[in-house]
C-alpha cells in the first residue's frame, strides 16, 4: 500500500479452485522456513518470489502448515488461538514499504539467528514490530485509520478475545488463563470492561499486528490467484487447552469452571505406543455445538477459508469419533471412543459455504485419514467428496494390498505425498529401512535408489492421484537434519530454515516441473 489508498476487505472465499479431472503438483512449505529474514521467515519479499518461482515452472500448489501462533515449541498444532495469525510472520520491510513504518523504526530490532527459527528471538521481534506500528498509527492518514476500524469491526468476533487473552497472559507472567485471577478467569464482565480502558493500548497494538499480518498475507493471495497457484492450508481438530478458544468458549469444551480438564483427547495404545497418546487438549462438548448450530466451527472454518483455497483437516477420524480420556489421566489405555456429529457439521457446512458463494461444488477440505482408520471414517468422507492422504514412505510393508502403493490407488480422489511434516525426510527414511523393505522400493521404482525423495516423488507423479505433494525438504535431497518434526518429541522441531534465497531453488523447481508435465501435471 502506498499513500492514502484504502485496504480491501478480506477476501470472499476461494481463488484458484480445485477443478475435476486436472491434475496437479504442489510443495510443502511452511512461510516459517522462508529465507531473508532474520529469527522467522516472513510474508515477505521471499514469500513472493516463493510464489513466482512456483508459477514459472507450472507447479500449481504451495501447501502450508497451520498459519496459527505458536506454542513455546514453536509447534502451530498447539496453538493459543483458531483464528489469529502467528505474529513471527510479519514482514517489517513490507510495512516500510506500505509507508506505515518509516525505514528508521527498523533500527535496533532483535535479529537473531538466520539459519534456524530462533524461538527466542522471534516473539521478542514480533512484539517489538507490534510497538513501532502502534506508536506510528496517529500519524496515519484517515484512509488507513478507516480501512484498519472497518477490518476491526469485522473480526470482532474473535479478535476483541484473542487481544485480551494475549494482553492478560503478558500481564500474567504467561501463566495458563486458569491462575489468573477469578473474575478475569471467568469472564466478569466488569473485570473485562476495566481491562479494555485500562490496557486500551496493548489491546490496539494486537489488534494492528493482526490485521497487518492479514493484510500481508492477502497480498500473497492475490498474487498466487493470478498465477493460479493454489494454496492449501491445515486446521488441527482440536484447540490448545491454554487458549483464547477455550478462555472465551469454555462451555463449548469439556473444561470445569477451575479450568481443570473433564475429558482430554488423545488416541488408544497402538503398536507404536503401549499406552496411546494423551494429548491435554479438551475435547468438545458437542451438545453444545449443536444447540448453538456449530456456530464457533463454521465461523473458524470460515476464517480458515479466507486465507487459503483447500484446507486439510488434520485428525479428521475424530469427526466420526474420537477417543476421550478422564481429564486426570496419566495415560491414554483407560479411554474410549465417542461419537462425533461431523455428519450434521459437514451437512452444516456446505450448506454455510454455498449460501456465501465461497465454496465450490464440494466442502473445500482435505481429509487427514492416516493412521487406523475405520469404514465408518472413509464412509464419512467419501459422502462429502473429501480427498483423502496416501503417503508413500507407508507403502513397503511387503503387503500387496496395503493402501499407500500406487497400484492400489481406487480413483483419482487422493492428495499424495512422499512424506509430511511429521516424516523423516526421504533420506532418512531410505538410511532407516532395512534391506528387505528397500528391496520392495527398488521393485517399485524399478531398479536402483540413489536419490529417495526424487524417485518416491516420481511415484506420486505418475499415480491416479489428483494432487502430488513433496516437502521442499525432498526436492533438495535434504536428510534428517533438515526434518521439521518428530512426533512425540518436544525439542528441536519447526526449526528447519531454508538457506540462501528462493532464487537458488530454480534447478529443483524446474526440475519438479518438467517432471510433473510428463506425467500430466
Amino acid at each position: 500500500m502506498s499513500g492514502d489508498r484504502p485496504r480491501p476487505d478480506p477476501a470472499p472465499g476461494p481463488g484458484a479452485e480445485s477443478t475435476p479431472g486436472v491434475r496437479r503438483c504442489g510443495v510443502l512449505l511452511h512461510p516459517t522456513a522462508l529465507p531473508g529474514t532474520p529469527a522467522c521467515g516472513s510474508f515477505g519479499l521471499e514469500a513472493e518470489r516463493w510464489i513466482e518461482a512456483l508459477a514459472a515452472q507450472g507447479i500449481q500448489v504451495w501447501q502450508l502448515l497451520p498459519l496459527a501462533p505458536t506454542d513455546s515449541t514453536g509447534s502451530p498444532y498447539s496453538s493459543p488461538s483458531a483464528f489469529a495469525l502467528n505474529p513471527w510472520l510479519l514482514d517489517a520491510e513490507q510495512l516500510v514499504r506500505d509507508g506505515l513504518l518509516r525505514a528508521g523504526d527498523l533500527q535496533g530490532l532483535p535479529e537473531g539467528r538466520w539459519d534456524r527459527l530462533d524461538l527466542e528471538t522471534a516473539p521478542q521481534r514480533a512484539e517489538a514490530l507490534a510497538a513501532r506500528l502502534a506508536s506510528r498509527q496517529p500519524s496515519w492518514s484517515a484512509a488507513q485509520q478507516a480501512s484498519f476500524e472497518a477490518w476491526r469491526r469485522a473480526e470482532s468476533h474473535w479478535l476483541q478475545d484473542h487481544c485480551r487473552f494475549v494482553v492478560l497472559k503478558r500481564l500474567h507472567g504467561q501463566q495458563p488463563w486458569w491462575q489468573w485471577p477469578a473474575p478475569l478467569a471467568h469472564r466478569s464482565r466488569r473485570a473485562l470492561r476495566a481491562l479494555d480502558g485500562e490496557q486500551a493500548a496493548g489491546l490496539l497494538q494486537e489488534a494492528l499486528l493482526q490485521w497487518q499480518l492479514q493484510w500481508q498475507w492477502q497480498r500473497l493471495q492475490g498474487l498466487a490467484r493470478r498465477l493460479d497457484v493454489q494454496l492449501v492450508g491445515d486446521v488441527p481438530f482440536y484447540v490448545a487447552h491454554d487458549s483464547a478458544d477455550v478462555w472465551s468458549h469454555r462451555r463449548l469444551f469439556s473444561v470445569r469452571r477451575d479450568g481443570s480438564l473433564v475429558t482430554q483427547s488423545g488416541v488408544p495404545p497402538d503398536y507404536f505406543a503401549a499406552t496411546g497418546q494423551l494429548w491435554g487438549t479438551p475435547v468438545y462438548s458437542w451438545l453444545l455445538h449443536r444447540l448453538t448450530g456449530f456456530r464457533w466451527w463454521l465461523r473458524r472454518l470460515e476464517r480458515q477459508l479466507q486465507l487459503v483455497d483447500l484446507l486439510r483437516i488434520d485428525h479428521f477420524r475424530a469427526l466420526e469419533a474420537a477417543w476421550w480420556v478422564d481429564g486426570q489421566a496419566s495415560t491414554a489405555i483407560e479411554g474410549r471412543w465417542h461419537p462425533s456429529p461431523g455428519e450434521a457439521l459437514l451437512r452444516r457446512l456446505r450448506r454455510h459455504l454455498h449460501r456465501r458463494a465461497v465454496g465450490g461444488a464440494d466442502v473445500p477440505l482435505i481429509a487427514e485419514d492416516l493412521g487406523v482408520i475405520t469404514p465408518e471414517v472413509e464412509a464419512l468422507r467419501d459422502r462429502h467428496g473429501l480427498p483423502g492422504m496416501k503417503i508413500l514412505q507407508f507403502a513397503f510393508d511387503g503387503n500387496p494390498d496395503n493402501a499407500y502403493l500406487p497400484a492400489n490407488y481406487q480413483g483419482s480422489h487422493w492428495v499424495v505425498y512422499t512424506g509430511t511434516h511429521d516424516n523423516a525426510t526421504c533420506i532418512g527414511w531410505w538410511n532407516g529401512l532395512g534391506e528387505e523393505e528397500r528391496r520392495r522400493v527398488e521393485v517399485c521404482v524399478g531398479g536402483p535408489v540413489h536419490a529417495p525423495g526424487w524417485q518416491l516423488l516420481e511415484l506420486a507423479l505418475a499415480s491416479r492421484a489428483g494432487l502430488a505433494v513433496v516437502p521442499l525438504q525432498d526436492l533438495l535431497h535434504l536428510g534428517d537434519a533438515a526434518r521439521f518434526n518428530t512426533p512425540g518429541t518436544s525439542s528441536g522441531n519447526w526449526e528447519w530454515r531454508l538457506l540462501g534465497s528462493v532464487a537458488d531453488l530454480e534447478g529443483p523447481l524446474r526440475g519438479l516441473g518438467e517432471l510433473a508435465r510428463r506425467y500430466g501435471r
